[in-house]
């Protein structure tokens, strides 16, 4: 299941880590990048965030809604309370963010976001979008709209056959069912 809460304070970790400033096109794809290196070493994401295939690349859903501004958060530690939008499509940190500050966040997802931002972090949003086009295989061009990418397919991409591919999709959705069934209580 989605967590804003968590979003948010990885999206804070990738701004703080480049000095409190991004374009939304670049955070977006460190974001996708390290879901993605997170399916792969974890077979599991870290925000449960819906991946789509958009023009301009791989894009989570939700937290694209948050960052463009199409949804507003009602969440008390929720995107608005460590994410600013400012002019020419880009986004600030709302405050200096510590460790400590990041309870939502594991170890071992720190670790990727580390790795992707040391590999990436330089990495202008043009060259990222390329990237997201030609070494993500899941992503395909929507022509203009958007388009599901099932947490299968990225699998796939990262070298998963099929069958182990499908089994870890089920588990996944296996244990979103079981987190939306308890946030319900």
């Amino acid at each position: 299941m989605f967590d804003e809460r968590k979003a948010a304070q990885v999206a804070a970790y990738l701004l703080q880590k480049r000095g409190g400033t991004m374009s939304h096109l670049k955070l977006m794809k460190l974001l996708y990048l390290c879901e993605r290196e997170a399916m792969d070493r974890y077979e599991r994401p870290i925000t449960y965030d819906h991946f789509v295939s958009m023009p301009h690349g791989p894009v989570l859903s939700q937290t694209y809604e948050y960052m463009s501004g199409q949804t507003r958060s009602d969440e008390q530690q929720g995107w608005e309370s460590w994410i600013a939008d400012i002019q020419d499509h880009r986004v600030k940190l709302r405050k200096k963010v510590s460790r400590d500050d990041l309870g939502l966040v594991s170890d071992a997802e720190i670790s990727v976001l580390d790795d992707v931002y040391e590999k990436f972090g330089r990495w202008n949003r043009w060259e990222l979008r390329d990237y997201t086009h030609y070494q993500c295989q899941e992503w395909q061009d929507p022509h203009g709209s958007s388009q599901p990418i099932p947490y299968k397919r990225v699998l796939e991409a990262l070298g998963r056959d099929e069958r182990a591919a499908n089994d870890i999709d089920a588990e996944i959705g296996d244990q979103q069912k079981i987190e939306e069934l308890f946030a319900e209580l």
